[in-house]
């Protein structure tokens, strides 16, 4: 789509294993990784495995569906110690920052 549409795709990922919370629960396989426009910043889709995937992927499509920029989402709160840390870290990776 991106080639099509003359935009450059983004990724971006967050890992399961380096989560408190997703060890807490012996669940430190997946990843959470992140797709998105380069030139505009805008989330247009995530790809999340791991425990509680359902849960967490409300955030990114709302985030889809609002027209959210990477950017954006990397200055949210995701408390600690949460499974949504993972996307944190992810949103974070996409603009250059670290979540660590």
């Amino acid at each position: 789509r991106a080639e099509k549409e003359g935009w450059s795709l983004g990724k971006s990922q967050g890992s399961f294993r380096a989560n408190s919370k997703a060890l807490a629960e012996g669940e430190g396989a997946g990843i959470a990784k992140v797709l998105y426009n380069k030139d505009t910043g805008k989330v247009v889709a995530v790809h999340i495995i791991g425990i509680h995937a359902a849960d967490l992927i409300q955030e990114c499509a709302n985030a889809v569906a609002a027209g959210t920029t990477v950017k954006e989402l990397s200055m949210m709160v995701h408390t600690h110690p949460t499974l949504c840390e993972v996307l944190d870290e992810a949103f974070k990776g996409a603009v250059g920052m670290s979540a660590h």
